[in-house]
């Protein structure tokens, strides 16, 4: 009797288990990466030997826009060309950053973004147009996009000043940085 009631579980146990209901519905898209807009990766765009304009309003500045625009929970990070090691090697400081000069002087760099466009300022103590060569004409910024997603969750976070660093943690590829104007 026990070898009967065992062939009949094992036969329930398989048809049981083989059956097939209807499928459900497809679930949301979900994410490719990191988190962010669906299809929005990090990426890095360059402006390149740039003089800053004036006007009364905003001071010296230079401006661009976004196509296709960020998100609206990315930010970006913007970084000042300040040199190289070698013809290979730049070296790349991230702004806002107050550079202290002789007799007092410093200068100013910060910026501004929204979804749709980013504005660089800089600003001194002193007449900048004194010193235009070193702070304000053929100027050279990467501009980093860092999608984002509105969350209560704690991310790690690379140290934004090294630029490096920053490339390495979202995966960005900067040998094809593209070009503003």
């Amino acid at each position: 009797m026990k070898k009967i009631i065992t062939l009949f579980a094992i036969i329930g146990l398989v048809a049981f288990s083989s059956c097939e209901g209807p499928e459900g519905p497809e679930g949301p898209p979900g994410y490719d990466g990191l988190p962010g807009p669906p299809g929005f990766v990090s990426k890095v765009m360059e402006i390149r030997n740039k003089d800053f304009a004036y006007n009364n309003v905003d001071g010296f500045y230079m401006s661009g826009v976004f196509n296709p625009l960020i998100g609206d929970a990315s930010t970006i990070l913007i970084y000042r060309l300040v040199g190289t090691i070698d013809a290979s090697t730049p070296i790349w400081q991230l702004i806002p950053v107050n550079i202290s000069l002789t007799n007092n002087r410093e200068v100013y760099y910060d910026y501004d973004f929204s979804k749709e466009d980013f504005k660089i300022y800089v600003r001194a103590n002193y007449d900048l147009e004194t010193t235009a060569g070193d702070f304000l004409d053929n100027q050279t910024f990467r501009i980093v996009i860092i999608p984002g997603a509105f969350t209560g969750k704690s991310v790690n976070k690379p140290d934004f000043s090294d630029y490096n660093e920053v490339i390495k943690k979202y995966n960005i590829d900067d040998s094809k940085v593209k070009e503003l104007n």
